[in-house]
């Protein structure tokens, strides 16, 4: 079958970039694998995560760590997915009720279920977590074997399958939408990637009173508007000797739009140290700041003070809450009535129209450039 992969016997992970189509193995149920199913894939959505891998920023301790456990060279990305269960391991049957022609998406964590966390449902900071594209094989293939504990059953007749295969970071922002109560707040979401739109669709459908975006790319601001946002600013360049200072205007502007408030909630999806500050600046006293985007390194928090003393409550998000927030998810996209579905489709992905792209024809130059002009590529496998 034909998969998108690296292979550390023909790259180096430091110096090389992208992924390579190959030929490889389809995978098959082993007699150790009666939990698991094998899965044709539909659609996959390539993600942050896997731009972060393209590039080599993120990701490479998890990868090389997992390739040298397994004894293995070879690790297939991808880990959004929509598809159809071709062949089930006998417990996955009795134990799931899946049989053969079931359309499904999946969990990209692999929980563990037996470590402190998992026994208070916590599954989603399993101590003992894998990720599907990461540190096991993932959906940039033809087909892929997945434990059936980890799938979520999809309904095609009412959700469109390209917006069913990216269920999964769409369940980021519902996960981070819930962690505090958004009805009436006035909310600030710091970056507007895939994640951010899509959580400027979710808090307007929990009820926000009005989302504010902040972003500096164009079209991103413009996807933001598109999608909702009340209003989209675009922060000051920051300073490259101290990357960490925030942008003392942005406070002035959300005071302005909040009445002298500030924002009851700040959303920061981006991970930039200077958001961060800027998501803690923005805040009203008593207010909330989400933490969701993702960068390495240490960063610089200015005036901790401020954060004490104005009693700042901060949430770290992680993935998804498996499966409550699935469940939210499911209701949130199966309900037409809201326009979050068809949303998705129009500005998101764009209709389809050069956004996804077929495996068969994967080419890097080519694909690189549809990074660049999609906020949300989809690779298409089959059907």
């Amino acid at each position: 079958m034909l998969a998108l992969t690296f292979d550390a016997t023909q790259q180096d992970w430091d110096t090389s970039t992208g992924m390579v189509l190959a030929e490889v193995e389809r995978p098959i149920l082993d007699e150790g694998d009666e939990r698991s199913v094998i899965v044709e894939v539909r659609y996959a959505g390539f993600c942050g995560t896997d731009r972060g891998i393209w590039s080599r920023r993120s990701m490479g301790d998890l990868v090389l760590g997992s390739l040298s456990e397994e004894g293995s060279t070879r690790r297939i990305f991808g880990h959004e997915l929509l598809g159809t269960i071709v062949e089930v391991g006998r417990e996955a049957e009795r134990q799931y009720g899946y049989v053969p022609g079931d359309t499904v998406s999946t969990e990209s964590h692999i929980v563990c279920g037996v470590c402190y966390q998992c026994r208070r449902g916590e599954q989603h900071v399993c101590a003992n977590e894998k990720i599907i594209g990461v540190s096991m094989d993932g959906c940039f293939a033809e087909y892929v074997k997945l434990p059936a504990r980890a799938l979520w059953p999809t309904d095609l007749s009412r959700i469109r399958p390209e917006v069913a295969a990216v269920q999964e970071p769409f369940g980021n922002a519902v996960h981070a939408c819930q962690a505090t109560d958004l009805r009436g707040c006035n909310v600030v979401i710091l970056g507007t990637g895939t994640i951010g739109l899509f959580a400027v669709l979710v808090a307007k459908g929990m009820g926000a009173r009005q989302v504010i975006g902040i972003e500096p790319d164009p079209h991103h601001r413009e996807q933001a508007l598109r999608l909702g946002a009340d209003h989209v600013l675009d922060p000051a360049p920051g300073d490259p000797e101290r990357p960490w200072v925030a942008d003392p205007a942005l406070r002035e502007v959300i005071s302005d739009l909040t009445q002298g408030v500030g924002a009851d909630v700040a959303m920061e999806m981006s991970g930039f140290n200077s958001s961060l500050n800027n998501a803690l600046q923005i805040t009203r006293r008593g207010g909330h700041v989400v933490l969701f985007g993702l960068k390495n390194g240490d960063v610089v928090v200015q005036d901790m003070h401020r954060v004490i003393m104005n009693g700042l409550q901060l949430h770290g998000v992680v993935g998804r809450r498996i499966f409550a927030t699935w469940d939210m998810t499911r209701a949130l996209l199966e309900n037409t009535g809201n326009g979050i579905q068809s949303a998705i489709w129009e500005v998101i992905l764009n209709r389809g129209q050069d956004s996804i792209v077929e495996l068969a024809s994967f080419d890097p130059t080519r694909f690189e450039d549809t990074m660049k002009r999609f906020t949300k590529p989809l690779l298409k496998m089959a059907g």
